[in-house]
């Protein structure tokens, strides 16, 4: 788990920051490693100088950043520690600013790239005090797909719908899209309890709190395990350090653990071990106060994709879901602005609008416009849903400003976003790829324009209409790629 904090201090034109990481401390040696070798090693024309030493038992790394017509270089520190230090000195003046931002955005990626290496041989553990233990949801293709459906504000499922449509044409003839649409509001109606049967655990001010548990293997023991042990294992695990922790009232820590740990043939190591508490209940309070919204009905899905979401007809009848994905990778503050963007969709009856939205252009293609729709045939509908997806970015866009205003923490907002969509990122340095995200079937924006435009947010921003606000925004962002 990383954040890039903007602590940033120019001394001489240095450059000072720390990147948070929740992996165990037995790690952070391999991390320097990882680095070296994915991203220093291969661009061995860039860099210079590059030097691994150890000092008070900590890791070093430092290297020297070339500019590639020679004008100028960046000396780079960095300490292996919790949280990990790092510090960037220019060599003169002339260093422009995108190249700090860029060197110091390829260090963020290149330590969440290890953290997303190091998950596959960790083992985590979630719990909630006084709720059943349960596994943990395998990530599979068709459980992202399924989740993605609800999670991006119902265009998914009314895509579904109008497939379905086809088949209602046969009974119900001319009527069969009133009937799509019918059936479609009914979905948007009771969308908080589809979604909340999405998830495990239902946090309330009596059971405020999400346990979370890593504990990390080398690759060779994670091997074994796996061979040796199935997932009933791991949930047999999971129950006797529950038993042991939290229903004895003790601590979770490696010595209440131990026991458990050990029938299975581990030796709790400290510095392979990491834990968390986090109080959701109080974050969503929070949250809610700030929107001055009632709390919603909350539900934890446990799984690691990082997600969170939010539907219902109105705010009273809404529902927040949170992955222990998100709960492991972001820190508090990070989350509360994630539920912050949530709530806003909860506040402007987005699940309702999009409805309206979706169902508008369905019933004027069918009744009003067929003839063009014949004439144009697929290409019409690929105008049409890009044009939808495309108005769905100015909701989105207005959930970051309006979490931006209310809980008052848009660089947060923006590091949490760096933290779930980091690959995309990546992806998003070509053009080419920033202007697909643009005219794609996302109702989200690109993760790189909605990073620069919360960056550019002072903490007190204030806004008088904030949709008309991010429609402009949005497009002028469409605009500045063409």
């Amino acid at each position: 788990m990383v954040v890039v904090q903007n602590l940033a201090m120019m001394t001489e034109r240095t450059v000072s920051f720390v990147i948070d990481t929740d992996v165990a401390p037995a790690v952070l040696d391999d991390l320097f490693k990882f680095i070296h070798r994915h991203y220093l090693v291969p661009q061995h024309k860039r860099f210079k100088n590059v030097r691994r030493t150890t000092l008070n038992h900590q890791q070093i790394l430092t290297f020297t950043a070339l500019d590639p017509e020679g004008k100028w270089q960046i000396d780079v520190g960095m300490r292996a520690e919790k949280p990990i230090h790092v510090k960037m000195t220019p060599s003169d003046e002339t260093v422009p600013q995108l190249a700090l931002d860029q060197l110091r955005e390829d260090l963020f990626i290149g330590v969440e790239l290890f953290e997303e290496r190091i998950r596959k041989t960790t083992l985590y553990f979630a719990w909630v005090e006084g709720k059943e233990v349960i596994p943990e949801k395998v990530p599979l293709k068709r459980r992202r797909f399924a989740g993605r459906i609800l999670f991006e504000n119902m265009l998914f499922l009314f895509i579904i719908f109008l497939v379905a449509s086809i088949v209602l044409f046969i009974f119900l003839g001319p009527y069969a899209p009133i009937a799509v649409v019918a059936v479609q509001f009914v979905v948007t109606l009771f969308s908080a309890k589809i979604i909340s049967r999405m998830g495990e655990w239902t946090i309330s001010a009596k059971n405020p709190n999400v346990h979370l548990l890593q504990y990390h293997l080398p690759i060779d023991e994670h091997k074994g395990f796996q061979k040796k042990y199935g997932k009933d294992t791991l949930l047999n695990m999971k129950k006797e350090i529950y038993e042991k922790t939290f229903g004895a009232g003790k601590e979770l820590n490696c010595q209440t653990a131990e026991e458990a740990l050990s029938k299975y043939g581990f030796k709790c190591v400290p510095e392979n071990m990491s834990t968390k508490t986090v109080n959701v209940y109080q974050i969503v309070k929070n949250a809610a106060e700030k929107f001055r919204l009632p709390i919603p009905k909350i539900i934890i899905s446990n799984t690691i994709l990082p997600n969170a979401a939010a539907s219902g007809p109105s705010p009273k009848h809404g529902i927040v879901l949170i992955t222990t994905g998100l709960l492991v990778q972001l820190e508090d503050d990070e989350i509360f602005s994630v539920v912050g963007h949530e709530f806003s969709h909860l506040k402007g009856r987005d699940p309702l609008a999009l409805f309206a939205l979706m169902s508008s252009e369905y019933l004027l293609r069918i009744y009003v416009l067929w003839p063009i729709v014949l004439f144009f045939g697929l290409f019409y509908i690929i105008f049409a849903m890009g044009a939808l997806y495309f108005v769905a970015k100015f909701f989105e866009a207005r959930a970051d400003l309006e979490s931006a205003i209310r809980i008052g923490q848009p660089q947060v907002l923006a590091e949490a976003l760096r933290k779930i969509g980091f690959r995309r990122l990546q992806l998003e340095r070509v053009s080419a790829y920033r202007f697909q995200d643009w005219i794609g079937w996302d109702p989200h924006p690109p993760i790189y324009f909605r990073i620069e435009r919360l960056e550019k947010m002072q903490a007190s921003v204030k806004v008088k209409h904030p949709f008309i606000r991010s429609i402009k925004d949005t497009v002028n962002g469409f605009l500045a790629i063409l």
